[in-house]
């Protein structure tokens, strides 16, 4: 009997399953006669022109269908879990996690702590590599999973035994040489704690890493998150504007001195250390196709290029309309002075720009993407919002239109009374929904 993890939920239209017989309810039992444990066996086994997929129907009777396709087109199952199986917990007590400073009662799924080598394939999550044996690594060269995500922080064994609170975390360079090796390739994030991983250390970590270039593609550093949460935890000072500047010329170094060598800038800072230090911000040309947007790396170049070009592509035409939109603390001198930018080509438009302070996880969190309902409500109720609220798409759950707290788009709208628009983070999108 095939595993109840492979249950068929649903079948692409248009796709090669859609053809056949498979229906919701099935299970998957095997690929040429091989065992489906999870979506990595999936991908791997279904690259072929000819397969044999075996399916067991609720009636328990075994369908075997065989399969003339393009070597890479997918059949069109999907499952329950985007992984088939559930994902791996991380075995972690990292002294800077954001999950242990969530407060209570909030939905189950935030505080489950993922650390799973797939996820970071599928969907770009960062992965530590603690809960990872020798047979997870040649798998992962054996299948070609790559690029893969990992969480460095530091390239120092005892620094990352005692920062991942693991006494395996200690295997890094062990593991990413493996890798490299092997072929894989790998973007790797580090989290910047005060006094801790910073300076001479963050320096000896850059230069290990940049000697497994071009496998290693690229390095993002980014300032920890501290809530007001903080209870009983390690104590972690914030990055202040000097203490952020120093990171800034340090990185800043390091990138001259990549450049010179191999014609790559390959680590950089995230947008934070830029507005903490209140330094200009650095042009497109420092952040290459924007390969880190997801650690707010260039966050604000793109969006400001992109602006730019959408309103350069643009008709200038005249509305008559009063908008409004809501940013992070950190980002709104940028949000504001490129929206009046807007007003001056598009006659007629009025953007109110609101900066939301972050009351829920507390002060020093002050980045878009983890902005609440209730402080967006409570912040700008009685507040002039014109025909819309515009609402970045990153302070949503992925894929639904639910923020952290659970405040729906919905409950929002009634409680303002105003129509929100979601937005993707990029600029264009933007200018050409407040224009329509």
């Amino acid at each position: 009997m095939g595993k109840a993890t492979n249950v068929i939920t649903d079948i692409k239209g248009n796709s090669i399953a859609s053809e056949l017989d498979i229906e919701p309810g099935d299970i998957l039992l095997s690929i040429n006669d091989q065992e489906v444990n999870d979506i990595i066996d999936y991908k791997y086994l279904i690259s072929d022109e000819y397969i044999e997929v075996s399916i067991i129907k609720p009636s328990g009777e075994e369908w075997i269908f065989e399969i003339e396709k393009e070597y890479d087109e997918d059949l069109g199952l999907e499952f329950k879990n985007s992984i088939i199986d559930g994902a791996r917990s991380c075995a972690n007590k990292c002294i800077f996690c954001f999950i242990d400073q969530l407060p209570k009662n909030m939905r189950d799924t935030l505080y489950f702590k993922d650390d799973d080598s797939r996820l970071s394939f599928l969907q770009g999550n960062f992965i530590t590599m603690t809960n990872m044996s020798d047979k997870d690594i040649d798998r992962i060269i054996r299948y070609r999973i790559s690029p893969l995500n990992i969480s460095v922080h530091t390239t120092d064994p005892n620094l990352r035994i005692m920062m991942l609170g693991n006494k395996r975390a200690g295997n890094i360079m062990k593991y990413i040489d493996r890798l490299c090796s092997g072929g894989i390739e790998i973007n790797c994030q580090i989290v910047l704690c005060r006094d801790i991983n910073d300076g001479d250390n963050l320096k000896k970590t850059a230069l290990d890493l940049f000697s497994y270039h071009p496998n290693i593609k690229n390095v993002a550093v980014v300032p920890v998150g501290i809530s007001r949460y903080r209870e009983k935890l390690y104590p972690l000072t914030p990055y202040d504007k000097e203490s952020s500047s120093r990171v800034i010329d340090i990185i800043e170094k390091l990138q001259n001195e990549f450049y010179d060598k191999k014609g790559n800038i390959f680590i950089r800072a995230a947008d934070e250390f830029y507005i903490m230090a209140d330094r200009d911000m650095p042009g497109p040309e420092c952040y290459g196709e924007y390969e880190q947007l997801e650690d707010g790396i260039g966050m604000i170049s793109y969006f400001l290029e992109n602006i730019d070009k959408a309103l350069k592509e643009g008709n200038n035409k005249k509305v008559n309309k009063t908008i409004s939109s809501v940013t992070g603390m950190s980002a709104y001198k940028y949000i504001k002075s490129t929206c009046e930018k807007i007003e001056r080509h598009i006659d007629g438009l009025k953007i109110n720009v609101y900066p939301i302070k972050n009351n829920f996880f507390g002060e020093k969190i002050t980045v878009t993407g983890l902005l609440t309902g209730k402080d967006i409500v409570e912040q700008l109720k009685g507040k002039e919002l014109g025909e819309k609220l515009f609402l970045p798409s990153n302070t949503l759950k992925s894929g639904e239109n639910v923020l952290l707290d659970d405040y729906t788009i919905k409950g929002i709208e009634n409680e303002l009374n105003i129509d929100i628009e979601v937005c993707n983070f990029d600029g264009s999108d933007f200018v050409k929904l407040i224009a329509l």
